[in-house]
């Protein structure tokens, strides 16, 4: 006979069991921040790059401080005035389209523009017979000549 280990299927660990679960947790992630994996870290003396890496690199340079952040710039606009002026070039882009409604154009009936098109161009050429071409490919392959060859 099989039994179960709690009298409630559903029954969730309680507060302080989950705290302790999540405190382990968290100690098991952050174990991997412990080490430095800078402090070993060697150049390939055998790669490209490793005269330019020993160029570069200064065991005794200083740590960039936070005085080195260079202030707020004063000249610049604030930012409510972008929005203001995007609402403003967007109010003017529709009085723009409301004041040269009446010259839009449109390719609407086009047909005549096409058929005076058409007339100016001359008559229309019948389609080409695929028998004429390939006579023509044919006859162009017997009269061609190879290059020479190169010099040896």
């Amino acid at each position: 006979m099989h039994s179960r280990s709690s009298l409630f299927v559903n029954a969730q660990p309680g507060p302080i069991a989950a705290k302790l679960m999540a405190g382990a947790a968290a100690c098991v992630l952050l174990s991997a921040c412990v080490g430095n994996p800078f402090v070993d870290a060697r150049v390939d003396p055998r790669s490209p790059i490793a005269a330019e890496v020993a160029k570069s690199v200064h065991a005794d340079a200083a740590y960039p401080t936070f005085r080195g952040i260079p202030p707020a710039p004063k000249d610049v606009r604030p930012h409510r005035q972008y929005g203001q002026q995007a609402a403003q070039i967007e109010k003017e882009a529709k009085a723009l389209e409301a004041a040269t409604a009446d010259s839009t154009w449109t390719l609407n009936n086009s047909e005549a523009f096409v058929a005076k098109a058409r007339a100016d161009a001359g008559p229309e050429l019948p389609p080409v017979d695929p028998d004429s071409t390939e006579a023509f490919a044919r006859d162009l392959k017997k009269r061609a000549t190879p290059p020479p060859p190169p010099p040896r």
